[in-house]
């Protein structure tokens, strides 16, 4: 007897063993597409076992390739006889007579799979997922409709409404995804994703209107406003996700965080008047018990003061009412170490509008003696002190204080920026050999900005000494941009005009041209500043001054002359013409904007 069931032991074994190679030379076959060799392996290991899945799949898999579709269809009918239920039978029948082109037929199956599937959710997703990989995407929608249940058919509308977006359906998808909201607010982040990835502006419109209508429909569903408010933003529509961002606040009773969160962002983009209505509601709504007050109180002036000087489109009277506002600030909050950055704020209104560089300098001189100020924000004060003096003509204090920064910042962007300042202090000084070196190590700089400010002066001083025998003229025009740099802009046109004068073949003519313009735009005279552009562009499109020029003139018509058409034809000309400009990438985003193209 034991002899009897170790013998019956060691031959399943045996079988076993068999069966494994033989699934594994099959596989082999079917891989390297040997499909007739396959076929007779599957079909020994199917008809060892019948009730192998995988084994038929692969057998029927073999018929199929090799077109023996009688064969195929009637091991089909064989186990739908045994099967009757079984949905992927009908599905396989289905992909038969498809490779038979009978897709009447095929869609027949495909039907007859939907009915068989029942109501249970995962077993219709999975069928759902089958139409999906065939790109059958009604028959996979049709699928998810057996569910009759709302609520187990609300759990499937994020699959609903990829499958929407696959066919184009706006409008269903969209429906389907703020349903998949409501279901599960915690995928708010992947939905952001899909919209970014693939809404049309169409699209943002339709979700934006279904929106309201679902707020309306489910006020207590708190998600619906949240994402309202990110589609503000998207839009670009800061007024309206503030107003969400306010209402969100006062329904959750919150501290004014989404409120603040949004009014950053509204300022980022130069939207000040929206970013200082959210301020200023975090003001007056939360108090000073408010973690977000100080900030809020900071954020707004900065706000403020950008919106007038920004534009440089600004009144004596606007700026003297926002210095009063800073000066009230500092009353409430003193003068120290937490304040240094309004402090710093103030000194350059006082400095480079309201014309008052003593004050501005006594402001200063008292925040670097403070103790334990942040260091960056120290650093930059001196730097801004640094350029006061110097607009003061004291140099030496200067350069000093240039050097104590780039000496505690070397490796950092605030070091370049100390370096290439006090690069231009000696430009401005007649120091033309000196400051090209600097300039010429900061073209490395990490700063795009620094890095093509400095090769600009560069390129500058050497086209305009190679050749010359004298630095006369270079010295008088250094001269003359460190009096627009003081501010002295009479004082400039008559030292620009006398290089005119003295020396009217000299290369400098383009570059006296550019900085008159620079001077007409502080005056915010905009008519000369263009006309002075327009002859660089006339006389000079080959010089180095060409495409700042360009830029500049298209700048000035989009921004202050309100000729859009105008400042898109000079957009494209550096596009054309000037094609290796540091400006080309920019010029191309703001051509495309004015032209309503998608960025």
């Amino acid at each position: 007897m034991r002899l009897t069931l170790v013998t019956l032991l060691f031959v399943f074994g045996f079988c076993l063993t068999a069966m494994a190679q033989d699934s594994r030379l099959a596989q082999q076959y079917f891989n390297n597409g040997e499909y007739e060799k396959a076929a007779a392996l599957y079909k020994k290991l199917f008809d060892k076992n019948n009730n192998n899945d995988y084994y038929f799949s692969r057998y029927l898999g073999c018929l199929v390739e090799l077109e023996e579709y009688a064969e195929a269809e009637g091991i089909l009918k064989k186990q739908i006889s045994k099967n009757p239920n079984k949905y992927s039978l009908y599905l396989d029948y289905g992909n038969l007579y498809e490779r038979q082109f009978m897709p009447d037929k095929a869609d027949e199956m495909y039907e007859k799979a939907i009915s068989k599937v029942g109501k249970d959710p995962n077993v219709v997703r999975r069928l759902a997922m089958d139409f999906q990989n065939r790109t059958k995407y009604d028959l996979a929608i049709k699928a998810y409709e057996q569910i009759k249940d709302p609520e187990v058919r609300k759990q499937q509308s994020y699959y609903l409404a990829e499958l929407y977006r696959r066919k184009g359906e706006s409008k269903k998808m969209i429906t389907e995804y703020l349903l998949s909201l409501e279901v599960n607010p915690t995928r708010m982040s992947s939905l952001k994703t899909v919209f970014q990835r693939y809404f049309t502006d169409d699209d943002f419109t339709e979700l934006q209107t279904q929106l309201y209508e679902v707020i309306q429909e489910k006020p207590e569903v708190e998600i619906y406003p949240e994402m309202l408010s990110w589609v503000f933003i998207q839009r670009k529509d800061y007024k309206g996700a503030l107003r969400q961002a306010k209402a969100l606040d006062r329904r959750l009773e919150e501290a004014g965080g989404r409120v603040y969160s949004i009014s950053q962002i509204a300022a980022n983009d130069k939207d000040y008047e929206t970013a200082i209505k959210g301020f200023e509601y975090i003001i007056a709504n939360k108090g000073e018990g408010s973690s977000y007050y100080i900030e809020a109180k900071q954020q707004s002036l900065r706000c403020k003061r950008l919106k007038l000087v920004d534009g440089y489109d600004f009144s004596q009277e606007e700026l003297k009412s926002l210095e009063a506002e800073y000066e009230v600030f500092l009353e409430e909050f003193g003068r120290s170490r937490s304040t240094a950055a309004i402090l710093s704020e103030l000194a350059e209104l006082e400095a480079l509008y309201l014309n008052d560089l003593d004050k501005a300098i006594g402001i200063l001189e008292e925040l670097v003696e403070y103790p334990g100020v942040n260091q960056r924000i120290l650093a930059e004060a001196k730097l801004n002190l640094a350029d006061y003096y110097l607009m003061k003509g004291e140099i030496w204090e200067s350069t000093l204080l240039y050097s104590q920064v780039d000496k505690q910042f070397k490796e950092d962007l605030l070091g370049q920026e100390a370096r290439y300042r006090n690069a231009l202090l000696a430009y401005f000084d007649g120091d033309f050999e000196w400051a090209q070196t600097q300039f010429d190590v900061l073209k490395a700089s990490t700063s795009k900005l620094i890095a093509n400010d400095a090769l600009d002066r560069s390129v500058f001083i050497m086209d305009n000494l190679a050749l010359d025998t004298t630095s006369v003229p270079m010295k008088k025009f250094s001269e003359a941009e460190l009096l627009v740099f003081q501010n002295r802009f009479e004082e400039a046109f008559l030292k620009l005009d006398t290089i005119r004068a003295q020396f009217p073949t000299h290369s400098l003519d383009d570059d006296v041209l550019y900085l008159k313009s620079q001077i007409y735009f502080k005056q915010r005279d905009y008519e000369r500043c263009a006309a002075a552009l327009e002859n660089i562009i006339e006389n000079h499109a080959d010089g180095i001054r060409g495409d700042n020029a360009v830029f500049d003139l298209a700048e000035l018509n989009e921004t202050k002359l309100s000729n859009p058409d105008k400042a898109t034809e000079l957009y494209e000309k550096i596009l054309y013409d000037y094609s290796g400009s540091t400006y080309s990438v920019e010029a191309r985003k703001r051509y495309r904007r004015l032209l309503g193209e998608e960025l």
